[in-house]
């Protein structure tokens, strides 16, 4: 059984650095060009992405073009670690490093807020999970059966604001698709909470498990060397006794 939560840092930090990468490139189209302020957008004008508020997001770069740069270079560092560096010792605040980093360099408000929050759970990963351990094994069962159902629910409501929100907008208009966004945010935070929770409960049975078997491995290995114990003492008995037979035949 593969960790639930490993498969929702990977899932959910891979569209975070997507989005991210989605900001870059609106950033860099814009050209060398000095922002305003802090407070920038990432596709100004472009009526689609109006459903979004044009994509908003923050830069302490004096120019678009090397902050859509660095912010798709770091949205490529953030995927690569969700995806294949999740479970090393440091990986989790190092995620919580690029996530703030890609606040900074224009890779967007949400983009940086799923990547902050799959970077915190990325630390649960290798965790023993104790507090879970301790409820209920019916509940977890429960909990642990719901998981690919609110996983996938999770995943649909993501693509649903991003990119599902743009492509809807191009079809339907933006302020038809304006109503549907607030429902899309509320179902992707939702049920990604959800399918955490759901993906905790899942990954304390399977680390119960693991120990139980671990458990009866040492169990049988522990009863092997005992009966080779009494084995090698049997067979030094039988040896002493077939010594003093034969001494006392000679004599």
């Amino acid at each position: 059984m593969k960790s639930a939560t490993k498969v929702m840092v990977a899932t959910l930090g891979t569209l975070a650095g997507l989005a991210g990468i989605e900001h870059g490139v609106g950033e860099v189209l814009q050209g060398n060009v000095t922002p305003a302020g802090l407070s920038i957008v990432a596709w100004p004008g472009v009526e689609p992405f109006q459903v979004l508020s044009g994509e908003p997001a923050m830069t302490v770069v004096p120019s678009l073009l090397v902050t859509g740069i660095l912010a798709i270079l770091v949205s490529l560092v953030y995927i690569l670690w969700a995806t294949a560096l999740a479970e090393r010792k440091h990986s989790a605040p190092v995620m919580i490093l690029l996530s703030i980093v890609m606040l900074l360099t224009g890779a967007g408000f949400g983009s940086a807020l799923l990547g902050l929050i799959v970077g915190i759970t990325a630390t649960r990963i290798n965790a023993p999970l104790a507090w879970w351990r301790a409820r209920p094994a019916d509940l977890r069962r429960l909990l642990a059966r719901s998981w690919p159902l609110l996983y996938v629910a999770c995943l649909a409501s993501w693509l649903l604001l991003l990119p599902g929100s743009v492509i809807l907008a191009c079809i339907f208009g933006v302020d038809v698709v304006s109503y549907a966004v607030v429902v899309f945010i509320l179902a992707a935070f939702g049920f990604m909470a959800m399918a955490y929770l759901a993906g905790f409960a899942r990954d304390s049975l399977r680390l119960a498990a693991a120990d139980s078997e671990a458990g009866a491995g040492r169990a049988a290995q522990s009863s092997s060397d005992r009966n080779g114990c009494d084995n090698r003492n049997g067979c030094d008995n039988r040896n002493g006794c077939i010594g003093e037979a034969g001494n006392t035949a000679i004599n």
